[in-house]
């Protein structure tokens, strides 16, 4: 009697308590956001668009990467060109010498927009390295936060920023991202994702892009001082005519 009395304890032990559920880790999420996004197809492709009156194009294939920007000068046309091989430039066809410092500065600036442009992709190059700082709730919805820093090795010149990502908990899609430069003398910026729209079956996003009205707040303050408006918005970050081809 006794014997059945605690088995049937168990039994119902068992049937009311539900399975705890997984604890994911920062590379769960980012492995999860990055195949819902599509964005590893990026990895084999050709991808153009116009960003501010410049046209962007990059091609990718096994590892193999040629990310370049073209815009005009009065009556010049200038292609910068940022590959496996380094930085060039290109005016009127004919290739000039750029100093160290300024391929420095221009590598920094066409990788920018290019490292933008295909989000989430990325986060899992070699130099990435993840923390889950925990859920939040931002304007009524459940994120993941997530801390990106970069070793120094394969890191780029850039390998001092420190990026924030918000991905969404119900479907892994990337909500909010902030980042914490050194370049240009240095600030904050956090980003929106106002628009959101698949190419060839891949996520890209348009962006409200924010600074902190106070530039001493924290990286890792900068979604609650978005919710109580201590941000101020300075542009629109809209990718226009994307084209994607699969090699």
């Amino acid at each position: 009697m006794r014997s059945l009395f605690i088995l049937c304890c168990i039994s119902i032990f068992m049937f009311t308590c539900k399975p705890s559920e997984k604890k994911l880790s920062a590379q769960d999420i980012i492995d999860t956001c990055i195949d819902v996004s599509g964005a590893s197809k990026i990895s084999n492709a050709r991808l153009t668009f116009n960003f501010r009156d410049k046209f962007y194009s990059a091609k990718r294939k096994n590892g193999e990467y040629n990310l370049t920007r073209v815009f005009t000068i009065g009556n010049d046309t200038i292609k910068d060109i940022l590959s496996n091989s380094g930085f060039e430039r290109i005016k009127n066809s004919k290739r000039i010498e750029v100093q160290d410092s300024m391929a420095v500065k221009y590598s920094e600036s066409v990788n920018s927009v290019h490292y933008f442009s295909v989000l989430p992709y990325g986060l899992n190059d070699r130099a990435v390295k993840k923390t889950l700082l925990g859920e939040v709730e931002i304007k009524g919805k459940e994120f993941y936060k997530i801390k990106i820093t970069f070793s120094k090795e394969n890191g780029g010149v850039d390998y001092n920023d420190i990026f924030i990502y918000w991905i969404k908990k119900d479907n892994f899609k990337l909500g909010y991202l902030a980042y914490k430069y050194t370049t240009n003398g240095g600030g904050m910026r956090f980003r929106k994702v106002r628009k959101e729209f698949f190419t060839n079956g891949i996520f890209f996003a348009d962006y409200d892009n924010y600074k902190p009205k106070n530039p001493n707040v924290r990286l890792n303050q900068l979604d609650k001082i978005f919710e109580n408006k201590g941000l101020k918005k300075i542009s629109e970050i809209k990718l226009e005519d994307i084209k994607i081809i699969f090699n």
